[in-house]
């Protein structure tokens, strides 16, 4: 007998079944059809919402901060939003995720810890050289993260050309991707000073300094890195049209690439939402003007981005809310909002939702080979997610996040009713109803 039969309009990647059936057992996916399976040991019927595979959030910092988010509250938020599994970066504030040692503690928190699944990052640390990427391979972590730009010498450090070179070169030999940040170091950090020099600090200080040039000629180094050495070459967070046709050019000649957009470049822009909020809406690279925008939701439609992702990061208010732009941290919290913002955006301007599914939940699987992940398909994790469409405003003040800030608050937007993982309910509309390490740690298939 079928433990679980869901029914509802199923999101998939190739097009959403209206009406359809959700068949789970033992935790797993036996089936979606049009027509009803039989008995079950629990039946859910929704009339107009959607049954949205678990997203896979590319891109979150759940210990930037040290002592303020943890994975007890960014799983939280994620299984709120949607989100049955989150890949979280290797730049935790007193712990660079950088050998076998630091993966394994990692690993041990998520286990006492996580409402959702967690994959990890690794990185390496510039000392080290890549003598330590093989261990982090067989610790389980599911893709290298490398930055063309450093904001600091231990926690987020700048890897030089030829040691990414030789990084990608090691990866590769894993099969794993590459993921960078994709900023040019010696252009931002010149403007930043003769930004800093002239006086200025208004909002628009931030994006005049990281430049749409520095922004292109990082994704260039990237992929032709990534094509010299075999590896492939994935950019993290693209903000520019342009660097979207950069990546399709390298795909077209053949080479193993991909590129990320934020949920913030999609849903924001710097005419206004950064000129309105200023401080609470930076970050790297910036969010751009209006044009960009619109450009990024043009390739989203044609199917030229890959994955779109969060680059979630709680921060404090006091880090964010200086009135000199230049001076606050970059990014914030947006776990929560991925999965119903980007159906709104897709509602708003006509797109399938099944590019929705596919850049939130298919390709994330496939790109870091979590196998078990990322589709309403037989064999899989029963991981999902019920949305109604109906808008409502999200305010921050009761949702799970650890923040008590948002740039989403207060925007109406579809609301998630409930989210299963493994075929087993963890929020149910108001509230988390599992308990802390009922998430697990997921490593790449052929780990």
């Amino acid at each position: 007998m079928l433990d679980l039969v869901v029914k509802g309009n199923l999101v998939t990647p190739a097009g959403v079944i209206r009406g359809g059936y959700l068949s789970v057992a033992a935790g797993k996916v036996v089936g979606t059809s049009a027509n009803d399976p039989g008995t079950a040991h629990e039946r859910l019927f929704f009339e107009d919402a959607f049954v949205f595979p678990g997203a896979i959030d590319a891109q979150v910092h759940s210990r930037s901060q040290k002592n303020r988010e943890d994975f007890k509250f960014s799983t939280k938020a994620a299984a709120a939003g949607g989100v049955t599994t989150i890949v979280d970066m290797p730049y935790d504030e007193g712990l660079l995720v950088c050998d076998r040692e630091s993966v394994e503690s990692k690993a041990s928190d998520i286990a006492s810890q996580a409402h959702v699944d967690v994959a990890l990052y690794g990185t390496i640390r510039p000392s080290d050289g890549v003598s330590k990427i093989p261990e982090q391979v067989d610790a389980g972590v599911c893709a290298f993260k490398f930055s063309t730009f450093g904001t600091d010498p231990e926690r987020f450090p700048r890897i030089s050309p030829l040691l990414m070179s030789q990084a990608f070169s090691e990866v590769a030999k894993s099969g794993l991707a590459s993921g960078v940040h994709n900023e040019n170091e010696e252009i931002v950090k010149k403007l930043i000073t003769q930004m800093k020099a002239s006086g200025r600090t208004d909002y628009l200080a931030h994006g005049e300094t990281h430049t749409p040039l520095s922004e292109l000629l990082a994704i260039a180094e990237i992929y032709e890195i990534g094509a010299f050495t075999g590896c492939r070459a994935h950019v993290v967070h693209c903000s520019l049209g342009r660097g979207i046709e950069i990546c399709e050019t390298y795909k077209r000649q053949g080479f193993d690439c991909s590129v990320e957009v934020c949920i913030h470049y999609l849903m924001f822009d710097e005419d206004n939402t950064v000129r309105q909020k200023i401080g609470l809406a930076k970050g790297n690279p910036p969010i751009r003007a209006q044009p960009e925008r619109e450009s990024l939701w043009k390739f989203l439609t044609a199917g030229a981005i890959d994955i779109v992702s969060t680059d979630h990061v709680a921060w404090s208010l006091d880090r964010k809310n200086n009135p000199d732009m230049l001076a606050n941290a970059s990014g914030g919290p947006s776990l929560e909002v991925l999965v119903p913002a980007l159906i709104k955006g897709c509602v708003d301007r006509d797109v399938d939702l099944a590019v929705a599914a596919r850049v939130l939940a298919l390709n994330p699987a496939r790109h870091f080979r979590l196998t078990s992940k990322g589709a309403l398909q037989t064999g899989c994790d029963a991981d999902f997610s019920i949305i109604d469409p109906t808008l409502a405003p999200w305010r921050v003040a009761s949702s799970q996040t650890v923040s008590d800030w948002s740039l989403y608050d207060e925007m109406w937007l579809p609301q998630i009713k409930q989210t299963y993982l493994r075929g087993r309910p963890i929020w149910d509309g108001k509230n988390v109803v599992n308990e802390p390490g009922a998430g697990r740690f997921v490593k790449p298939f052929a780990w």
